[in-house]
């Protein structure tokens, strides 16, 4: 994600990003550009059409489907940044279950047991960054403090359950060993099934996307729309609505492209949810409580 000033108007105002919609959107601006063109020469300067001309009369359609347009793309954003920011939550919450179950564990086991409390503490160090792998489509690099290759090779077909699997065996381990009580078992378990609780609406997020059908119909809707426009109003703007066109384009179908980006996020986009940077947070916790514990 990209951190930013948001106080800083006049840098933010300027700054061109990697994922920034005018950059991705140019090559087209420009063919619309040409298309408009293209209008304003067959109606004015070749068929020399005028204001009192019937063709004008179609601005009036634009009206309406303005309107219309503008509800659909209203919901288009909202529906994505609900699914950016459930997203985000959840790995919030994920944040908070982290914390609170190396300090209960930390609490339960005695100060001299370093060996389980330092195996668990492992576990749960590296959960969300598997978690962030599992997610994302291209694995992301781990920045850890402890080597962690001998755990990635056994945990190949769905890392994030198989963590908790491993954590699950370890807590009734120590049960059968009378380190933890039958009271502490159940409200640690209940804090580990947190961790899957969050793997499970993260997926459900990335596995159900807006349905195409929905998302092409908006595409279609804007081009039809950008492409009527020219014909329209050329007649009474001229030479204006070329840039007109060009800049109505632009913020029309960059609010789509925003929601698309925004709509799935655990990519490791600009405007995704740091999960890595969650994940080294949650590292960062887990090895101060330890430390003091």
């Amino acid at each position: 994600m990209r951190a930013y000033n948001t106080k800083n108007f006049l840098k933010i105002l300027v700054s061109l990003h990697k994922t920034d919609t005018l950059k991705i959107l140019f090559p087209t601006i420009f063919l619309v550009g040409i298309y408009c063109y293209g209008v304003y020469y067959l109606e004015v300067e070749y068929l020399h059409l005028n204001s009192k001309s019937s063709i004008s009369n179609i601005g009036m359609i634009h009206s309406l489907l303005g309107f219309v347009l503008s509800l659909l793309l209203v919901f288009r954003t909202n529906t994505a940044y609900d699914r950016w920011w459930e997203g985000r939550k959840l790995w919030g919450k994920l944040v908070n279950d982290s914390r609170n179950f190396v300090i209960k564990i930390n609490s339960i086991l005695p100060e001299n047991d370093v060996k389980n409390r330092t195996q668990i503490a492992k576990y749960l160090r590296f959960f969300p960054h598997f978690l962030a792998n599992h997610l994302s489509k291209e694995s992301t690099r781990l920045v850890l403090d402890e080597d962690f290759s001998d755990l990635q090779k056994e945990l190949q077909h769905h890392p994030p359950a198989e963590l908790v699997f491993l954590l699950t065996k370890k807590l009734y381990q120590l049960k059968k060993e009378n380190k933890i009580s039958d009271t502490e078992m159940l409200f640690l378990d209940t804090q580990l099934s947190g961790f899957l609780d969050v793997c499970g609406g993260c997926e459900r997020i990335k596995n159900t996307p807006i349905p195409y059908s929905y998302s092409s119909f908006i595409k279609k809707f804007i081009i039809f729309y950008v492409m009527a426009l020219p014909v329209a109003n050329v007649v009474n703007l001229g030479g204006f609505m070329i840039p007109i066109t060009m800049f109505v384009y632009y913020v029309l179908m960059s609010l789509e492209l925003i929601a698309e980006e925004i709509e799935d996020p655990f990519n490791n986009d600009e405007n995704d949810i740091p999960m890595e940077a969650i994940s080294q947070n949650i590292e960062r916790s887990i090895n101060l409580i330890s430390n003091k514990a």
